[in-house]
């Protein structure tokens, strides 16, 4: 689909005028002056087929240009669902081809893939084969394409937006969505969710009857910056106005009627004159399909004007309609079996009877989708079989690719049709990454194509080392694009079908399409069915060494992690050697990758050290194409080396896999390597650089559907913005992850409530901080947790009961924390110092200070400066505590230098405070002035100084509910982590500490 050059939407007809839309123009101003002034705005205008959203689009196209913004404008189209990307594709390509974006070389060839205007530009690759990334030559159980996360796709496009805003503004209309692809919808609630920061307005128009739930949803997740619209029907005044004078008011009573107010109806009924005859029409269009969205004389109406045309006329009408939603005259006269020079004079009389509208560069489109709509119908359907393949035959002449031809080869293929089954599936793969649905769509097509007969490939050998059939194989890549694109269930029955159609002593394929059914029952949150399946395909293998077997144990291994049975995860793995000859190449990286972890959490911590390194080994060895055969196993090793300490290890491990699922498409599995990426960064205090592979890991799991996926990304995402200081965001993704653990009791859930608990206690509510943390450990003897997860949780709660004065108790979680510990592990045992240095803080502070300083030694050396900072804090408070103000003022210093250089900025904020109050004066500093998003003071939150100010003014909670349209209890909330930012314990001291921040610019 190529874009126009004209980006305004065209109006239902030239001369109708614009009437009953005053409140619609109102919002769509608001939208555009808000737009104009710096803030993103999303407006959906929602309404039946013919309401009049398509004009009121054009009208805000010009209001756009009255205040120099740039309007460009795209539509999906009904007869081209399946294209990715088509209406943004219609809107941006032809300014693309014009207006080269500035964009580095690697965002331009990401954004290569989806506009054609930029293929070629920056060092765009063309697609590797599929092959030589895997290592399999038959491409087996892999999609063929490089594969791209669609997450880094949509940044790109955000950030192709933001320059193409850049310096006037954007205004983005975007008509018919309701047709549109999958990937289309998946990128606007992106963009909805994450906006583009710049003044960029996104309008969109859509048919409430047809829309998706996504789409219905974009305006609510859009949250302030959306708006929304109804485009209604018109009343019987406005119908008169609409009408015109000329129109008795008899004749208008009788339109209004039979139009029910829709504007499309109105001026399709009033192009009739009253006496027309219907019969007319009955001959000429005898092969219209049901078109039950059309009331019956709309329909009537629209057959008399099309029947009214020459045959020539009805015919060329017919193929545009089959071409594309924006032709060109060769394109329809291929499909019409007409000469050019009839073609052109058939085609002056369709834009002269204004059936269709002259475009840009020679193309045409229908005065209304509801006009192709009728003429697409009127066809017979034996006809228009005919016409998609001469088009499709045309477009192959020209050389256009297979995404181009598949639209027309899907509707004209015949069974067993080679050709089109090729042109299908490579259609498939050229768009798996980016648009995984309409892969699946053509695929599935494909398939529908294929005989079942089972033959092998021509020529290729036979027995047990044979190909499979190619029907298997689609089946393979169809389930992994399913599941991508976040259809699971499907995928998992397209799975399921695989497996059946695989002969019983196939034992090697069936394990592997096994594998893949595990993977995808667990990402639609069935464990037990996960399990099951995977014990059931080793009952069936007779030898149990034999590489099928072993690779299911491997998956065994994964649930039991997950499940933190430690010993049966090592039970399994003692019955595995680490290589066999007949194995093949990925298994040994997968054995390997494995076994670190049990022996690290069953204490056993030199024995894990020394798998690691083995394993280390191992992937020094294996290509790539070896790792990519055991992605499910892989993150295993990475996440036991950064539990253990071993940051560098970790990421390096991290980066290969990544870099290795992108290149395969496997990104069922980036979810679980970018948030052990986002958990390393954090550990070693780099928190703005981890904020991205945890906020990636999040969009990879809503674009996959899966709540497990999804709660490690909100887990680890939480976690970085609580160490941030940005609270608000941290309870937000904490709750969020917690409601989505399903119960299932696994290791993922009691993580997210660990999260739940630091974000809490992070932000002034330790009691519910608490809870959270006990609810997360789960019982002393089947811990839901990692040892390195627990002992942060025993330091935490020692705090927590420090804070409390209740000292015994505290000193009980420091000795869990001492207990848990292992000495050879610099991590644990700072922590573990440093929750015995809380525990002390009541009944003897010096001895807590000294203690605190060893432990922030310790932390330093292990690379985890947050925590090593917070020990240098909890040593300062001890210090003070004691009476030793300078060792106070020395540690708390250090504490402040660390905290800013991670940007841990409520912790620098706390740090300051404690300075100002043993009389250094310090600056506020680069961490020190951003509690949050808005960065205030303290570290508050812009809600946390909103309601600081009111009560500093002498508001009560519920005047300040009121005012702030706040529940009281949110209020209460937000009050007592000002209290704990500003380190007092009334309302009068929220008034002081505010007014000497007034007094005092640098406080």
């Amino acid at each position: 689909m190529e874009g126009r050059t004209d980006k305004r939407p065209r109006a239902v007809s030239g001369d109708v005028p614009l009437v009953g839309r005053q409140a619609a123009l109102r919002v769509a101003e608001e939208a555009l002056g808000s737009a104009a002034r710096g803030s993103f705005r999303f407006l959906a205008l929602s309404g039946d087929p013919g309401a009049g959203k398509t004009r009121l689009l054009a009208e805000v196209a010009g209001l756009g240009s009255v205040g120099d913004l740039r309007v460009l404008a795209g539509r999906a189209a009904e007869f081209e669902q399946q294209i990715p990307f088509g209406a943004l594709v219609d809107a941006l390509d032809d300014h693309l081809e014009d207006h080269r974006p500035e964009l580095d070389g690697a965002t331009t060839v990401l954004l290569a893939r989806v506009f054609p205007a930029l293929m070629g530009a920056g060092s765009a690759a063309p697609v590797a084969d599929p092959a030589a990334a895997s290592g399999d030559a038959s491409g087996e159980g892999r999609a063929d394409f490089v594969g791209v996360a669609r997450y880094q796709l949509h940044r790109a496009v955000r950030r192709l937006l933001e320059e193409v805003a850049s310096p006037s503004g954007l205004v983005l209309l975007l008509d018919d969505v309701h047709w549109a692809d999958e990937a289309t919808i998946e990128l606007l609630d992106y963009l909805v969710r994450h906006p583009p920061r710049a003044r960029v307005l996104i309008a969109t128009a859509y048919r409430p009857a047809q829309t998706s739930p996504r789409l219905a949803t974009l305006v609510g997740a859009a949250g302030d910056h959306g708006l929304s619209v109804s485009v209604d029907p018109l009343t019987r005044t406005e119908v008169e106005e609409f009408l015109g004078p000329q129109v008795s008011r008899s004749r208008c009573q009788t339109l209004y009627e039979a139009s029910g107010g829709n504007p499309f109806y109105l001026e399709a009924l009033a192009r009739r004159e009253p006496s027309g005859e219907t019969a007319t029409a009955e001959g000429a269009l005898s092969g219209l399909e049901d078109l039950p969205e059309l009331p019956p004389a709309v329909r009537t109406a629209l057959q008399v004007e099309l029947s009214a045309l020459s045959p020539g006329a009805l015919l060329l009408a017919r193929a545009a309609a089959v071409a594309a939603d924006e032709f060109e005259p060769a394109l329809a006269a291929a499909g019409a079996e007409m000469p050019e020079d009839a073609a052109l004079g058939a085609l002056d009389e369709l834009v002269a009877r204004d059936v269709v509208r002259s475009g840009a560069a020679g193309r045409f489109q229908f005065r209304h989708p509801l006009v192709r709509h009728v003429a697409y119908g009127s066809a017979a359907a034996g006809w228009r079989l005919a016409a998609h393949a001469r088009i499709a035959a045309h477009l192959a002449a020209l050389g256009a690719p297979a995404t181009l031809r598949a639209h027309h080869v899907e509707r004209s293929a015949h069974y067993g049709d080679q050709a089109a089954i090729a042109t299908l599936v490579d259609a498939a793969r050229t768009v798996a990454a980016q648009a995984p649905a309409t892969a699946a769509h053509w695929m599935e097509a494909a398939l529908r194509l294929m005989p079942e007969d089972g033959e092998r490939e021509p020529d290729g050998p036979s027995g047990k080392d044979a190909a499979p059939p190619p029907r298997l194989r689609l089946l393979m890549e169809l389930a992994h694009v399913q599941t991508v694109g976040g259809r699971l269930t499907e995928g998992r029955e397209t799975a399921r079908t695989l497996l059946r159609l695989l002969p019983a002593d196939d034992h090697d394929r069936r394990a592997r399409a096994v594998q893949l059914c595990a993977v995808i029952e667990r990402l639609l949150h069935r464990h037990q069915e996960a399990r099951a399946l995977v014990l059931d395909e080793l009952r069936r293998i007779p030898d149990p060494q034999a590489p099928a077997a072993v690779l299911l144990r491997v998956r065994l291994v994964a649930d039991r992690l997950m499940r933190v049975d430690i010993r049966g995860a090592q039970a399994v793995l003692d019955r595995m050697p680490d290589s066999a000859p007949d194995w093949a190449p990925g298994l040994e990286v997968a054995v390997a990758s494995m076994r670190a972890l049990p022996a690290y959490a069953a204490g056993r911590v030199g024995e894990a050290i020394a798998y690691a390194e083995a394993a280390d080994r191992v992937w020094a060895s294996a290509p790539d194409s070896h790792l990519a055969e055991c992605l499910d196993s892989v993150p295993w090793l990475c996440w036991s080396e950064s539990m253990m300490g071993r940051f560098g290890d970790a990421l390096r491990h991290l980066d290969r896999c990544l870099a290795v699922a992108r290149a395969t498409g496997q990104a069922s599995f980036i979810t679980y390597l970018l948030t052990a990426r986002a958990r390393t960064l954090t550990s070693l205090g780099r928190l703005a650089e981890a904020a991205d592979p945890a906020e990636e890991a999040t969009e990879v799991a809503r674009m996959l559907r899966s709540g497990e996926a999804l709660v490690f990304g909100l887990t680890q995402q939480c976690l970085v913005a609580s160490w941030s200081g940005d609270h608000d965001a941290a309870l937000r993704l904490g709750d969020e992850a917690v409601r989505n653990d399903i119960g299932a009791d696994e290791w993922w859930g009691a993580l997210a409530r660990y999260a739940q608990g630091v974000a809490l206690i992070n932000s002034g509510d330790p009691e519910r901080g608490a809870t959270a943390i006990v609810a997360a450990c789960g019982d002393a003897a089947a811990p839901k947790l990692d040892p390195a997860t627990l002992v942060s949780c025993c330091e935490l709660m020692a705090q927590v009961e420090s804070g409390r004065e209740h000292a015994d108790e505290a000193l009980k979680w420091a000795g869990l924390a001492e207990m848990i510990a292992h000495p050879e592990l610099r991590g644990d045992t700072g922590l573990a110092a440093l929750a015995r240095a809380h525990a002390l803080h009541c009944k003897d502070p010096a001895a807590s200070a000294e203690l605190a300083a060893e432990a922030a030694r310790t932390l330093l050396l292990a690379e985890r400066p947050v925590d090593a900072g917070r020990a240098e804090l909890a040593a300062g408070l001890a210090h003070s505590t004691a009476g030793a103000r300078d060792q106070a003022r020395a540690r708390l210093r250090a504490a402040t230098e660390l905290f800013e250089r991670c940007g841990a900025k409520a912790l620098h904020a706390q740090s300051v405070r404690e300075q100002r109050r043993l009389g250094v004066r310090v600056a506020g500093g680069r961490g020190g002035r951003a509690g949050g998003r808005g960065g205030g003071p303290f570290g508050l939150s812009p809600r946390e100084q909103e309601i600081a100010s009111l009560v500093s003014k002498g508001y009560t909670n519920q005047q300040v509910a009121e005012r702030l349209f706040l529940s009281v209890r949110t209020v209460e909330t937000h009050l007592s982590r000002v209290f704990t930012k500003l380190g007092v314990s009334s309302r009068v001291g929220v008034a002081t500490a505010l007014n000497r921040t007034a007094d005092d610019p640098a406080t």
